[in-house]
């Protein structure tokens, strides 16, 4: 299976998972009188949305090169990964206000079989989590990563209530709001998750240059081919799970101009054989002085 099927998958899984925990938090938020679980409800429907536009950014991604396109659509996901924060920052805020308005407002303590229902989420939402990131890495793609701190952070909200119910149910009378205090710091908590999902996305799209290994690698294995002495400047860019590579290539000045170019497209092929994730492949040829 390659790595846009396996990324596809992934996020059906995601889905999935958090349309079951949207509705199970709900009903117990609702009838056990916990903020906190309706607030992770809330961030578990926002969850859904976000997975869709990923599968929407990893679709669309795997279209190939066309005229308009020259170097594919991979651009898309770092795209769908500032809508997936923009999605995150909204529950947060959203979170935050209603969690102030509790606060103000008297209300009963939460029932304790809602403690039985977190810890189980807890859980659920830790092991999603470990499945996401470790499939984001393996398919090197940015969005699948953001749909996986989609589940830490979900976790993390879910700590949160745990905490605050049982603050509200162990202290009684004049704690009942430790819920609602709970869902305001998982709300900042949401924030602050949301610029680390953000920076590496911004990276990508910037071009920024964040691929030492990768450099290293591509170097290495281009003193492998006959006939190529060295290599000077690279410069990588991504685009969705690929890369794409710009090398200069320095070969015996003595050689004639058919050599080189031999040369160099014997260079490209061995080091998209070797290298699984690179997709285009531009090489200079430099003359060794």
């Amino acid at each position: 299976m390659d790595n846009e099927q396996t990324a596809i998958k992934t996020t059906y899984f995601s889905i999935i998972g958090n349309t079951c925990l949207a509705i199970i938090k709900g009903l117990a938020g609702v009838f056990g009188n916990s903020f906190a679980l309706i607030a992770d409800a809330i961030e578990s429907t926002t969850d859904i949305f976000s997975s869709l536009l990923v599968l929407f950014g990893l679709k669309y991604a795997k279209r190939p090169a066309d005229k308009n396109h020259p170097y594919g659509h991979g651009k898309i996901e770092p795209l769908i990964t500032f809508i997936v924060v923009a999605f995150l920052v909204t529950s947060a805020t959203l979170i935050a206000h209603e969690s102030i308005q509790n606060i103000q407002t008297p209300h009963e303590t939460p029932k304790p079989w809602t403690l039985i229902i977190l810890v189980s989420i807890i859980l659920w939402k830790e092991i999603s989590y470990r499945i996401v990131i470790k499939k984001s890495i393996e398919t090197n793609s940015t969005s699948l990563r953001a749909d996986a701190w989609h589940h830490r952070s979900d976790a993390i909200t879910s700590i949160m209530a745990f905490i605050g119910i049982s603050i509200s149910l162990i202290f009684g009378k004049g704690f009942e709001t430790a819920d609602d205090w709970a869902a305001l710091f998982a709300s900042a908590f949401i924030l602050y998750n949301s610029y680390l999902i953000f920076r590496p996305a911004l990276g990508e799209i910037m071009d920024e240059h964040l691929y030492d290994d990768l450099v290293a690698e591509i170097r290495v294995k281009s003193l492998i081919v006959p006939g190529i002495l060295d290599t000077e400047k690279c410069f990588i860019r991504k685009a969705g799970m690929k890369y794409h590579v710009d090398l200069h290539a320095i070969v015996d000045g003595k050689i004639s101009v058919r050599e080189g170019h031999d040369l160099a497209h014997n260079l490209k092929d061995h080091l998209l054989t070797e290298i699984s994730n690179l997709e285009g492949i531009l090489i200079h040829i430099e003359p060794k002085e």
